[in-house]
């Protein structure tokens, strides 16, 4: 295992998250503690020293599971991370009782490393709003010594994480992003990897296989990978990619069963990362397949300026081309339920106005019609 520096400590350059553990029956609810269990056992005694759970994780009980599997070693061997549940707005005045509960659940008596979970659109107001107290509960825990490193992950855009870094930003000892070769320019993270590098902030990736799409490939960028690195494996190389970018430190992936965790393991038993050539040739195959699937918008407005709704159009297109290339997953209806409800693609009332008037003859209003069906709102 490859070890990464952060402060004084050493990190294993690979976590384990611990959002997809096996379950019972394809129940999400229900984790197979059996195999939950031989995992952490593995992962530990092969040098993974990183352990990613949070409050929403299978439905509450991905904490249980690390506290009760992960209790059985020193607490001094394992750094433990979890994440206050601002996804749900509901939580945002139960900071106090939620962490106290935390802390019983992970049977631990503080967590290294806490984050301000998924700052995005939805949520950052609230973040922000100093009549919650959640910033200066998590800050005093910290000085309290039951918090040891504080952070944040975010699925929300360049200005929202600029927004939360201008309140936060000097408290901010690591930020976990959405990062992969898919998303390098797709969901502009590599802009927000280098905001964070030029911030002094270290880099946690999540997603780095984006959900397990990225383990494995069309045969042209298979043709291209084998091409260049032959004895590589498909997910090495999303791996090989993070290793190349510059402050990254902490690579989770949420591994699902015993052959992906050993899989993981292997590769990060070397630091490989990628030449110039590598990363050139991965970034614009990836980027080619991801524009050749969606709508062809280039964002010209042309189609706003005669929408009777007001709609923001190359937004709703832009996110529908994630939906479809992601396969579905959550940032898309997640970034649409931000919006106000006169926004959202289900007011588009089909006048094909807009289509009139766009260069690229994208069939608009189909794609409204598609997209509320598949999202629902």
């Amino acid at each position: 295992m490859i070890y990464r520096k952060f402060q004084d400590l050493q990190l294993s350059g690979l976590g384990l998250g611990m959002m997809r553990l096996p379950v019972v029956d394809g129940d999400d609810s229900t984790v197979d503690e059996a195999a939950a269990a031989e995992m952490i056992d593995y992962a530990w005694q092969n040098g993974i020293n990183y352990f990613d759970t949070a409050w929403g994780y299978h439905n509450g009980n991905s904490e249980l599971v690390a506290g009760k599997y992960l209790s059985r070693y020193p607490r001094e061997s394992y750094y433990l991370a979890t994440k206050f549940p601002g996804y749900d707005l509901s939580n945002m005045d139960k900071v106090e009782e939620i962490f106290e509960k935390q802390l019983e659940k992970c049977q631990t008596p503080y967590f290294d490393f806490y984050l301000f979970h998924n700052v995005y659109e939805g949520n950052i107001d609230a973040y922000l709003n100093p009549e919650y107290g959640i910033f200066d509960y998590l800050l005093k825990q910290k000085e309290n010594g039951r918090i040891r490193h504080l952070g944040f992950s975010a699925h929300g855009s360049v200005d929202v994480i600029k927004r939360f870094l201008a309140a936060y930003g000097e408290h901010m000892e690591f930020g976990q992003l959405q990062l992969n070769y898919m998303d390098w320019h797709f969901q502009n993270a590599q802009e927000k990897a280098e905001l964070l590098t030029k911030s002094g902030i270290p880099v946690w990736v999540m997603e780095p296989l984006r959900g397990g799409k990225l383990a494995k490939a069309s045969e042209d960028l298979s043709k291209a990978m084998h091409s260049m690195r032959p004895e590589e494996t498909v997910p090495g190389w999303a791996f090989r990619f993070l290793q190349s970018v510059p402050g990254v430190t902490m690579v989770l992936s949420g591994m699902s069963n015993m052959e992906q965790l050993k899989a993981n393991i292997a590769t990060y038993e070397t630091d490989a990362p990628l030449n110039k050539e590598e990363l050139d040739t991965l970034v614009t195959c990836i980027d080619t397949e991801v524009k050749n699937a969606g709508l062809p918008c280039t964002a010209c407005h042309y189609c706003t300026s005669h929408c009777p709704k007001g709609l923001p159009i190359p937004e709703l297109i832009s996110l529908y081309n994630e939906h479809k290339a992601s396969g579905g997953g959550f940032i898309a209806p997640m970034a649409v339920a931000s919006m106000p409800q006169e926004k959202r693609p289900a007011n588009c009332v089909g006048c094909r106005s807009c289509e009139q008037v766009c260069p690229q003859q994208i069939k608009i209003s189909e794609m409204m019609s598609d997209f509320t069906s598949m999202i629902g709102m």
